[in-house]
């Protein structure tokens, strides 16, 4: 109900700064407010995007900002079914073009009356849809610090992993989830309290606690030593009608991206490693890289030229620098950086002997030339990079990528490195940005690597691209 609002509110904001904009009056009919302002096809067209993007499924745990993220995918591709849709009727609106004369860049947005509301519409209908239901999660969350829409749950598993999610549940207190008492795991228990709560009973009074003591859901955080009590459990539980949700008993670092269930044929499938590039997602990365690689090219095409000079004349040897290296899936693909360093004979010396100091440079090496050096500090070697980025090769954001002979040794020594393979090097990175590059912490870098896989969205790759234009350009541990 609210969302219609939001959603014919942003309709006819849009329409009427059309009217305004082209100096064009209110229409005397009533029934043309909800024709012009679209309302007719918005409104339907945006339900039902928001219905496929799982927007009205009841989540008390799903983040604000996982919400937020939904709503702004729901509402692009609403604009663009609205676009289909008025194709579809046939609407002379979408014949309208500006005078043939007007040839400045945006002349068809800025002229054309549908398109220029269509865009006001797409700036506006996440802000209204996401703003209401921000309001609405700050009313719930007073409403809930008062004792209000509560949801009342058990813990079967009175462990280590059911200490976990009390606390996690407790600390999130946002949710409105409180935990009344747990259920041990074991057959019988003499626990009478865990984490100051009661322990009721163990999995052989199961359904008498139920019947008993009545909760909304039942979360099921049992040890993955007894993990075979899980079917026979569950089959328990069809005969109360509470919602079951199973915390697994796995360590978050072999959780590097989120866990998703799908279904086919009736077959629940969990993905338990997916990279976060799939689907729509990776469109709009793959888009974005293409955009910042042309505009990249474009601004720094005078300074890679003065570079390319600079390097020819500061050393025998070629302008560029090329190297295996290893992105996506762990295919390999050739980088392109400025050479920074004298031409050596012995170059495979140190991968032929596995001498790992000779795969990076360390402050004041003398393989480095000074035009190289400077190079380095100001990280403009990189820049032919944006080559790689534009055929695909790279992203802009990203792990940095490695030498094939660095990967074989640290997927042996490092748990979890190859988890960086699940998406495209980059140019900068999560860990370039916090000033982990040149000679530091390898096992740090990885943590960072790893957290921006977790944690990917297209927002996040934005933010590490403003912040390297403060950060990654000059840093005290480049070199």
């Amino acid at each position: 109900m609210f969302d219609a609002l939001a959603i014919a509110s942003a309709a006819m904001f849009a329409w009427a700064v059309m009217l305004n904009r082209f100096d064009r009056p209110f229409p005397d009919q009533w029934e043309e407010y909800f024709k012009d302002s679209l309302v007719v096809f918005a409104v339907p067209i945006a339900m039902l995007t928001m219905i496929f993007f799982k927007l009205y499924k009841p989540r008390r745990d799903q983040a604000l900002v996982g919400e937020l993220g939904q709503v702004f995918k729901a509402s692009f591709v609403s604009v663009m079914m609205i676009v289909v849709a008025l194709w579809a009727v046939g609407s002379s609106r979408l014949n309208t073009v500006g005078p043939p004369e007007q040839t400045y860049p945006g002349w068809r947005l800025a002229t054309d009356p549908l398109r220029f509301q269509l865009a006001i519409f797409a700036a506006t209908l996440p802000v209204m849809i996401g703003s209401y239901r921000l309001l609405l999660r700050l009313v719930l969350r007073s409403m809930r610090k008062r004792g209000w829409n509560m949801r009342h749950v058990a813990i079967v598993g009175v462990g280590r992993l059911g200490q976990i999610t009390a606390r996690t549940l407790a600390r999130n207190s946002w949710t409105g989830i409180r935990v009344e008492y747990f259920i041990s795991h074991h057959e019988q228990t003499s626990r009478s309290s865990c984490l100051n709560l009661p322990v009721a009973g163990g999995v052989r009074e199961l359904e008498s606690v139920l019947e008993n003591r009545h909760v909304d859901a039942i979360y099921l955080a049992i040890p993955s030593a007894m993990s075979a009590q899980l079917p026979m459990i569950l089959r328990r539980l069809e005969r109360f009608a509470v919602d079951v949700r199973i915390v697994p008993d796995v360590h978050p670092r072999y959780l590097p991206q989120n866990m998703a269930v799908s279904e086919l044929e009736g077959m629940p499938i969990l993905s338990y490693r997916e990279s976060p590039m799939a689907g729509i997602g990776g469109v709009f990365k793959r888009g974005l890289d293409i955009f910042g690689a042309i505009v990249g090219l474009v601004i720094f095409s005078p300074v890679m030229l003065v570079i390319a000079i600079l390097v020819r004349l500061s050393s025998p040897g070629p302008v560029f620098f090329k190297q295996q290296r290893v992105s996506l899936g762990g295919g390999t693909f050739e980088i392109w950086k400025f050479r920074t360093m004298f031409v050596m004979q012995d170059d495979d010396q140190g991968r032929r002997e596995g001498n790992l100091s000779d795969f990076w440079t360390i402050r004041g090496d003398p393989r480095v030339t000074k035009v190289g050096a400077w190079l380095r500090r100001m990280s403009l070697d990189e820049l032919p990079q944006l080559f790689n980025v534009l055929i695909g090769d790279m992203a802009l954001v990203g792990p940095r990528p490695e030498r094939p002979e660095l990967i074989d040794q640290f997927r042996e020594d490092w748990r979890g490195y190859m988890l960086r393979q699940q998406v495209k090097a980059g140019m900068t990175g999560w860990a370039q940005v916090n000033g982990l590059r040149g000679d530091t912490s390898l096992r740090k870098r990885l943590q960072y690597d790893l957290f921006y896989i977790r944690n990917w969205t297209i927002w996040f790759d934005l933010r590490i691209l403003v912040l390297t234009i403060f950060r990654g350009f000059i840093h005290r541990n480049a070199h």
